[in-house]
């Protein structure tokens, strides 16, 4: 087994946080009206996507309703159709549609991590829930060694990156676009594709296309 399989396996053992242990099997048990029938994975989720990653993509948590129920980072919900098809627009997927395991969906050189691996209720996980968490991450960054471009969705995750990978000082700014170099590494920032900014035009498809693309664009200049 693998160093990266291992981990995965690791985390989806994962019964660290009460609070969030008790929500995501509380939601698998109760599912959506939409969803009634199905198989809840109701566990954390392990990362997804390439075993050699260029790119890393840090998300914050898995959503109730469409992690916690697939299994896989960002897969069943809105944020992960916004997040997979700008992917595939750019070249990092094979294509554009995640609806669950078996969907054949296939990334390319990058890989979809989170701060915290359980859903939390409300989509906030606590600090503490996120201090648990972070050495998964950690361990994370160390064994996808060649991931030179980091995209962090959100300010919590750009935080995340920066205390793994730091001390940076001052502390940059997270931004939409913003870009730091840090412990031989370039950090991206993107606003989340959550529905709230999706939804009200803070994040359209030309604005994520352009980080993940740059994203790209520079995980291959890196490249040996």
């Amino acid at each position: 087994m693998s160093g990266l399989s291992e981990l995965d396996a690791e985390v989806v053992g994962c019964r660290r946080c009460a609070r969030l242990v008790a929500w995501r099997e509380e939601v698998a048990a109760n599912p959506r009206r939409a969803f009634v029938g199905q198989a809840y994975w109701g566990r954390p989720v392990p990362s997804f996507g390439d075993t050699h990653p260029l790119v890393l993509i840090v998300g914050l948590a898995p959503a109730a309703h469409g992690a916690n129920r697939t299994g896989r980072m960002f897969t069943g919900d809105r944020s992960g159709d916004f997040l997979y098809a700008s992917l595939h627009r750019v070249g990092m997927a094979n294509q554009a549609e995640a609806t669950g395991l078996d969907d054949g969906l296939e990334l390319i050189g990058c890989r979809i991590t989170a701060t915290v691996r359980c859903a939390p209720p409300a989509n906030k996980p606590t600090p503490a829930e996120r201090r648990n968490c972070a050495g998964y991450l950690e361990r994370e960054l160390a064994l996808c060694a060649d991931a030179s471009v980091l995209v962090a969705l959100g300010g919590l995750a750009w935080d995340a990156v920066l205390r793994i990978l730091g001390p940076v000082r001052p502390k940059p700014r997270f931004g939409h676009g913003a870009e730091v170099e840090v412990a031989g590494r370039t950090l991206l920032g993107c606003f989340h594709p959550s529905q709230q900014n999706t939804f009200t035009g803070r994040l359209t498809p030309p604005m994520i296309d352009e980080v993940l693309a740059r994203a790209k664009e520079l995980a291959g200049s890196a490249a040996p």
